[in-house]
């Protein structure tokens, strides 16, 4: 009796924890291979996306290279072209050099700024 009960309690955890973690990484994070340096809450190679959308809360403006854009634009332009500088000295990589993923990368970066809260 007391290891069914047990186990009702360890089961009742699990989903608690299960539902802590109501944001789940789009597919399109993990067909364009994200997935390799970020997650949704914690830092891999890159930062965790919750961080950068923390990050840029409330804010108009990014400057990338030297240039000031809006918010979207310019994040969209770090994903898509790769920079340092922002998050520590290790590069993020260009991920769209011939521009044909604007949209897909227009998504993420819109999901990730709708992480913060």
């Amino acid at each position: 009796m007391k290891s069914i009960i047990a186990s009702m309690i360890a089961a009742a955890g699990l989903m608690a924890a299960g539902s802590a973690l109501a944001t789940d990484m789009p597919e399109l994070a993990k067909k364009s291979n994200c997935t390799a340096c970020h997650s949704i809450d914690k830092k891999v190679v890159g930062p965790a996306w919750k961080d950068v959308g923390a990050k840029y809360k409330g804010a108009a403006k990014f400057t990338y290279n030297g240039k000031e854009y809006g918010l979207e634009e310019g994040l969209v332009m770090k994903v898509s072209k790769g920079g340092s500088g922002n998050w520590g000295s290790m590069p993020m990589p260009a991920n769209d050099p011939s521009g044909n993923k604007q949209a897909d990368i227009k998504q993420l970066v819109q999901f990730i700024l709708g992480l913060a809260k």
